[in-house]
């Protein structure tokens, strides 16, 4: 008899063990083991918990798990994102300790570490994780990143983000107002822009070289005005990787020829409202005040073009109204 209750002790013992291993283990913050999951992430397939308790936030992740209401305890300072903002996830970016800076190169380990995560997640692209010590990280908790490539991907990009930190439910939320925006938006300028060649200036030329950017589907300056059927004709003529497959620089002397067939021209403003160095250069050449689209009065500013999430996007979706307006009252 008194063998057998030992062997029962003995098995409910192991049974024991075996579940509390089964379940895996994320040690920041947790205070135990927790469930764990799997996601596929830019580094590998990584094993994440269930449901974050703690998380820290860099590069593109950063705005993404502020709206989707993640459990944060850091992120690296966003800002060029912070006036694409609601005064309430401004309120949580502004209090949230900051443990990077706006450069991978400028993060900040011991910060991190006293933040005590069981999940880091890096939003930067692919090239630049070599800035980063993922090993020194991966030491404090599991480590997801999933940066950018091309610019339109941010919608994929971003439902990842929001996923690893277990925040599908209000980023799903988010991404179904957007789309009924987009589609109220979509209907209303349906007859004035279909066929309609239109070209952007985007706001990544470089002054001193002389060049502008243009910007064709697909890329910062266009991808949202593409939801609401707006089409940039043409494409790049040397495809690169990343934003290079969607936009191209050429010297200011080429404008002409760039934008001959375009009947309406877009550009991008800085998210204040401001014209930035390289549209204001394109803007004050004589070449420009010579292209049909603007001595016919169609070039039009367009602010929020930076946007990489979904609220953010309905502030671009605002700005695209306002300046295709003038299409359908003509």
């Amino acid at each position: 008899m008194l063998h057998m209750r030992v062997s029962r002790l003995a098995a409910a013992v192991a049974t024991a063990l075996v579940l509390v291993s089964g379940c895996g283990a994320a040690s920041g913050g947790t205070g135990g083991e927790v469930p764990m999951r799997a996601v596929t992430a830019d580094n590998g397939e990584i094993k994440v918990p269930v449901e974050p308790k703690r998380v820290i936030a860099t590069g593109y992740a950063v705005p993404v798990l502020i709206e989707s209401g993640a459990a944060l305890v850091g992120i690296s300072t966003w800002k060029r994102g912070v006036e694409m903002m609601s005064p309430e996830h401004r309120a949580s970016y502004d209090k949230l300790a900051k443990v990077a800076g706006e450069l991978a190169t400028e993060t900040n380990y011991e910060a991190i570490a006293a933040a005590d995560p069981d999940l880091i997640v890096i939003g930067v692209p692919k090239p630049v994780l070599a800035d980063i010590d993922v090993k020194r990280l991966e030491s404090i908790a599991p480590v997801v990143a999933i940066g950018p490539s091309t610019p339109h991907a941010w919608r994929e990009l971003s439902r990842r983000q929001a996923d690893a930190a277990g925040r599908l439910g209000s980023f799903d939320a988010a991404k179904a107002a957007y789309e009924k925006k987009a589609a109220e938006l979509k209907a209303k300028y349906a007859n004035a822009v279909r066929g309609v060649k239109f070209g952007h200036v985007g706001g990544y030329g470089d002054v001193s070289a002389g060049n502008f950017q243009r910007e064709f589907s697909g890329s910062w300056g266009t991808n949202v005005a593409n939801d609401i059927g707006v089409e940039f004709y043409g494409e790049v003529k040397k495809k690169g990787a990343g934003s290079a497959s969607v936009s191209e620089y050429s010297s200011i002397e080429e404008l002409p020829a760039s934008f001959a067939q375009a009947e309406v021209i877009t550009y991008t403003l800085e998210p204040n409202g401001s014209v930035g160095a390289p549209v204001r250069y394109v803007l004050d050449s004589p070449l420009w005040k010579n292209l049909p689209a603007v001595k016919a009065g169609k070039a039009f500013p367009v602010r929020y073009t930076q946007a990489s999430t979904y609220p953010s996007a309905m502030f671009t979706l605002d700005s695209l109204d306002k300046a295709l307006a003038p299409l359908v009252t003509r």
